[in-house]
């Protein structure tokens, strides 16, 4: 089974997306041996190979970027159209640029002109193909859940709920039926011949989703299908992989304690500060223009100062100071501190844009320079909300554990809130994060965060 990070990769998306790249990149050879010939194109295949992947990376990036590769997305043939015109014209001017930079790299013009037919002919073809795939649910897994409470419903709902899940669900086995069966399927309600049902519904693996396991897990029968083959995984592990959180409201501290991850060598922290301090030291530069003109919008929208500061929690529980524009009014908090919410009216006008745009938090790259924060991690919240929600929400006090950042697994996959729910919400994100957190998940969140401020999601 395909992971990264330890979330499941479905293997659809896997094969839709390597076909698709493998597809582009025959495009392109096949168009520069229609004008090289077979000679031509051998004399200098390292060149054209290298060329041709850098077509296929720009490609696919911006396909990436304009949700193309979403397949739990619903979207209509004109709208997908559309959108893969606008990604292949963003690819080509990313080309462009290369191309500019690197002259080395140009492919000549009646070879890209061919490949492009050639790709947008190919891309239609693949997707209409894999249109069919996706309908008759292939490449997914069967599963069995055990259990007819709250965690076999939350798992039901992120398979059920989602059209890129992979998986499929055959069958339940409890001594009630399930909170959650849309599809209704059977209920095994005897353990008694267990692995014999499991084969003859095409069980592909067993999730073991049992509120409370005391005397009630059927550990001879689950046994007889572990060593048959089958693969048997525990509920709360299995959500982890699939759902990329941690269900805070059934995980037990022994689970926490024994359970993979959580790993925080010295190399890593070390790679880690190193990449925070060149992102942040390229960032200020990059946006000094920017964050120049904002200054003076800012100034001249309402009465006040520029910038503000609030005191944050951070790593092990030590306070500091963190900057962002001003992005309110001067009196926003002159009854005390309050949560954020949709439509605020405290906020400016100038405010609304900076905000949408992420502009307000690049001010915060000084902050990671100084090393109280990182460029990725929890975000950091108010003293007086993390006494309040360290009450309220189990584990809430292990986000202190790393530094928070700027933008983390939360933020690029949790729709912005401003509550004690979305907290609890966010928890299971940042506890996923906490355990399994690597440089290469760093990279993906960063990379993820560009496309959200490209796109203004989220933000508020």
């Amino acid at each position: 089974m395909p992971y990264i990070f330890k979330k499941y990769l479905p293997v659809r998306s896997i094969v839709f997306v390597a076909g698709e790249g493998i597809i582009l990149f025959l495009a392109i050879i096949i168009a520069t041996c229609f004008y090289e010939g077979a000679e031509g194109f051998l004399a200098n295949a390292d060149l054209f190979i290298l060329r041709a992947c850098l077509v296929v990376v720009a490609c696919q990036v911006c396909l990436y970027y304009f949700d193309l590769y979403d397949l739990a997305r619903s979207v209509t043939v004109t709208d997908t159209i559309t959108r893969a015109t606008q990604a292949i014209g963003f690819a080509c001017i990313a080309l462009a640029l290369i191309y500019y930079l690197f002259p080395v790299t140009i492919i000549a013009m009646k070879v890209l002109l061919v490949g492009y037919g050639i790709v947008c002919l190919s891309i239609g073809l693949w997707r209409f193909f894999y249109a069919i795939v996706l309908a008759r649910k292939m490449f997914t897994q069967a599963i069995l859940i055990i259990g007819d409470g709250e965690l076999a419903e939350k798992i039901a709902h992120e398979i059920e709920d989602r059209e890129d899940s992979g998986f499929k669900i055959v069958a339940y086995a409890g001594e009630n039926n399930p909170l959650y069966n849309p599809r209704n399927v059977p209920c095994l309600a005897d353990w008694v011949g267990l692995c014999r049902g499991v084969n003859e519904l095409g069980v592909d693996k067993v999730v073991v989703a049992l509120d409370d396991k005391r005397g009630k897990m059927p550990v001879r029968e689950l046994l007889e299908c572990r060593v048959s083959g089958l693969s048997v995984i525990k509920g709360i592990e299995f959500y982890e992989e699939l759902s990329g959180k941690i269900i805070v409201e059934k995980t037990n501290p022994s689970w926490l304690i024994f359970s993979a991850g959580f790993n925080k060598n010295r190399l890593f922290l070390v790679v880690k500060r190193f990449v925070d301090i060149f992102v942040s030291v390229t960032g200020l530069l990059v946006a000094l223009p920017v964050m120049l003109l904002t200054a003076i919008c800012i100034k001249l929208d309402s009465p006040g100062p520029v910038f503000y500061s609030q005191e944050r929690v951070g790593e092990n529980n030590k306070k500091f100071k963190v900057f962002k524009f001003r992005s309110m009014k001067v009196d926003a908090e002159s009854n005390g501190a309050v949560w954020a919410k949709k439509d605020d009216d405290r906020v400016t006008r100038v405010g609304q844009f900076i905000r949408k745009a992420r502009i307000d938090e690049t001010p915060q790259m000084w902050t990671v320079l100084r090393g109280d924060m990182s460029f990725v991690g929890p975000r950091p919240e108010r003293p007086v909300f993390v006494e309040q929600l360290a009450q309220k929400i189990p584990y809430y006090a292990l986000r202190h554990t790393v530094k928070p950042g700027i933008t983390g697994w939360a933020q690029v996959w949790y729709p912005y809130g401003a509550s004690e729910e979305d907290a609890l919400r966010k928890l299971e994100y940042d506890l996923y994060y906490i355990k399994n957190m690597t440089v290469w998940m760093d990279l993906v969140i960063i990379l993820q965060t560009i496309k959200i401020v490209l796109f203004q999601k989220g933000a508020r």
